[in-house]
């Protein structure tokens, strides 16, 4: 969830159903200067992205961000993949988890803190179809007690 100072640009609510979500990391994203204008409009996407780790570096793959609206010939290309800024420690902690099978680094939400924009990755593995009914059925049931908790107090 935002702390404070933060403000959430895009959010990929997907990934919590398909994935279980093993371990968060925060990283900064180099960005061209028409791009910061269209997150900053919101004009992004983050549905089919994933980031992958490459020569050392890590990759945020698939994100759509729109080209600028008044932006001129020099504007940015939607799908280009940004590199993401991270320490080496955690490069390399998710190298070796995502060596592992089963494990993938997918973008939760894109937001900007400080005047900066950050992306919230996860480490995470998939969730098969029965683990997909749970989540659902749980969700469920939790929407089911706070509407009785939500009738029994203004009853009273």
């Amino acid at each position: 969830m935002a702390g404070p100072g933060e403000h959430t640009i895009a959010s990929n609510r997907r990934a919590f159903y398909e994935y279980a979500i093993v371990e968060r990391f925060e990283a900064g994203i180099a960005l061209q200067g028409t791009e910061v204008k269209s997150l900053r409009a919101g004009q992004v996407s983050l549905n089919e992205a994933y980031a992958q780790e490459r020569d050392g570096e890590v990759w945020l793959v698939g994100a759509s961000i729109e080209p600028y609206a008044r932006g001129t010939t020099g504007n940015h290309q939607p799908r280009r993949e940004r590199k993401l800024l991270l320490h080496g420690r955690e490069i390399e902690r998710i190298h070796q988890r995502t060596a592992e099978r089963g494990f993938t680094l997918i973008p939760l939400r894109l937001y900007f803190k400080g005047g900066r924009a950050k992306v919230e990755l996860a480490l995470a593995r998939g969730k098969d179809v029965h683990d997909k009914r749970s989540t659902v059925s749980e969700r469920d049931a939790r929407r089911e007690m706070d509407r009785a908790v939500k009738e029994r107090a203004r009853g009273e």
